[in-house]
């Protein structure tokens, strides 16, 4: 009997230690200029990398230096436009309508996803059909765009919708099929019945593939709107796609380079601030993550 017990209490010592190593671990973790740098020196790496491989290739003279110009004459173009104010203005520009579009996307994305989930009929009729708009090519709805709407902010901003929606409303889709229908079982055990069972239990179960959705529309919606900004030039509205025009219709290399840096930046800057950090709580809440 001694033995029984002291055997049990040398498993309890352990457990107990288990769980003192866990809150341990969590009071030792890194700090938050640790956590950003350990994130950030990949990226650094992989920008240095890119930029030495671009440098190489200028400097192998395969093309003159007009037409590829270095890195260094690059940034210094984009130097030039921060400057005078070129850059600031044209970037807001182009972001505004990126959120207006991306917007609209979601609220229609998110309508349709809804309704075509609620029905296996609607779902039927539907299904197919978000999948084919969404595999359309953006620059395929421009024509019908400006016969529209004319060379407008509308014109860009329907194509903006019609290139992010269906992405969105099929990540929702995805996310409501792969919900393990116990989930479902359990809500109406405890009550959830319709919009209540909608909203409590089966939006929260599909949110990791709602996100991968959203994260895909708003690159639909990016590109969209780059094509827009260069096939739809509005007077006075410079944008990033106005400067890019400008610069190939001048041959100015540098310039279109330039913009072509700034489009690259703000896709990497809105996955890492805003995409990233919303998976990272997702995975965190679902116990995916072994720190925080």
């Amino acid at each position: 009997m001694l033995d029984t017990d002291v055997a049990g209490h040398d498993r309890l010592g352990e457990e107990l230690a288990g769980l003192d190593a866990l809150e341990l671990a969590d009071r030792n973790r890194p700090s938050l200029a640790h956590r950003i740098w350990t994130a950030t020196w990949p990226k650094l790496g992989a920008i240095a990398i890119a930029l030495g491989l671009w440098q190489l290739v200028v400097w192998s003279g395969y093309w003159p230096e007009y037409v590829l110009p270095g890195p260094a004459t690059v940034f210094a173009e984009l130097r030039d436009q921060l400057a005078d104010g070129r850059l600031q203005h044209a970037l807001w520009l182009t972001l505004g309508r990126a959120a207006r579009g991306y917007a609209l996307a979601m609220v229609i994305g998110v309508i349709v996803g809804s309704v075509v989930a609620s029905s296996k009929i609607v779902r039927s009729a539907f299904g197919s059909f978000i999948t084919g708009l969404q595999t359309m090519p953006s620059v395929a709805w421009f024509p019908l765009a400006l016969l529209l709407f004319k060379r407008s902010e509308a014109a860009i901003i329907f194509v903006v919708v019609l290139g992010a929606a269906p992405s969105i409303a099929n990540g929702l889709l995805s996310g409501i099929d792969q919900i393990p229908p116990l989930y479902i079982r359990a809500g109406r055990v405890l009550g959830a019945r319709g919009l209540t069972l909608y909203r409590r239990v089966v939006l929260p179960a599909a949110l990791p593939g709602f996100v991968s959705g959203m994260k895909q529309g708003w690159a639909f919606a990016w590109r969209s709107l780059m094509a827009g900004e260069l096939l739809v030039i509005i007077a006075g509205h410079q944008s990033i796609g106005v400067l890019m025009q400008n610069a190939r219709d001048f041959s100015d290399t540098p310039a279109l380079m330039a913009s072509m840096i700034v489009i690259l930046v703000v896709g990497i800057v809105v996955d890492a601030l805003f995409f990233a950090g919303i998976e990272r709580t997702i995975r965190r809440r679902r116990g995916l993550l072994l720190t925080r």
